[in-house]
């Protein structure tokens, strides 16, 4: 079962999931996010997809908070491209004997979803807050801006644009606008918008371009992805749950 709610951390969401062992999984979709996790006991970091990730079907507690696309660098202290497509231990990235207490103190409370954003609001605390030009190049984007509208708001080169986004979301502006896209269309499409109609509102030029998007950065069909996302407890995309 998968629940979330907006968390006080400006932008972010806090969820939780418990897996059943049961039932179909559903796959974690790119969509430029990276996540702190806790997982019975084990503090973990998933960074930015550039493809669809499958999680486990064993039995587990996860919790999470899952951050906008450009938050999390400044907040684990590593570039995003560092963490692209990878589950790792938050042990990689911060003191293991820090990460060890944190984990344990989590596992001890009642409510490790609270607890969870409880810390992660106190580490945001004592952390540079996220660049706003790199926020704005993610709004931008989002709104289906094309990339060199977009670079040419911020005042960047493409060249500048491109190193930044690199650090920033884990990939280059380019993916990154194709990845909210399809999450754009992807959000009408569980609406049960028409998949043409889905394609054109998100910025796609027709069905068949959203279907090659969806192919490319999922290895899903739409059909497959509407019916995974009608499935009883659905995975939003942004929950990234690891092994």
């Amino acid at each position: 079962m998968y629940a979330e709610r907006a968390s006080r951390l400006d932008g972010a969401v806090v969820w939780s999931r418990s897996e059943s062992g049961g039932g179909p999984v559903v796959p974690v979709l790119p969509d430029g996010c990276m996540d702190l996790l806790w997982s019975d006991g084990r503090l973990l970091v998933a960074g930015p997809d550039t493809h669809a990730y499958a999680p486990p079907g064993t039995r587990a507690r996860y919790a999470g908070v899952r951050f906008p696309p450009g938050y999390a660098p400044a907040f684990f202290g590593v570039p995003a491209h560092e963490l692209r497509d990878r589950r790792a231990e938050l042990a990689e990235l911060w003191p293991a004997g820090r990460v060890r207490r944190l984990a344990e103190r989590i596992g001890d409370t009642p409510d490790p979803v609270a607890e969870l954003e409880a810390q992660a609001l106190r580490h945001a605390a004592d952390v540079p807050a996220p660049d706003p030009l790199l926020r704005a190049v993610a709004a931008a984007l989002d709104r289906g801006w094309s990339v060199a509208a977009t670079a040419e708001a911020v005042g960047l080169g493409a060249r500048q644009l491109h190193r930044r986004s690199l650090d920033a979301f884990g990939y280059g502006p380019k993916t990154l606008a194709r990845v909210l896209r399809l999450q754009r269309a992807l959000g009408l499409v569980r609406a049960e918008v028409p998949y043409a109609e889905a394609a054109l509102a998100a910025g796609c030029t027709d069905q068949a371009h959203l279907a090659r998007e969806m192919r490319d950065l999922t290895g899903l069909t739409l059909g497959a992805y509407a019916a995974l996302a009608n499935s009883e407890t659905p995975e939003p995309s942004g929950s990234s749950t690891t092994a």
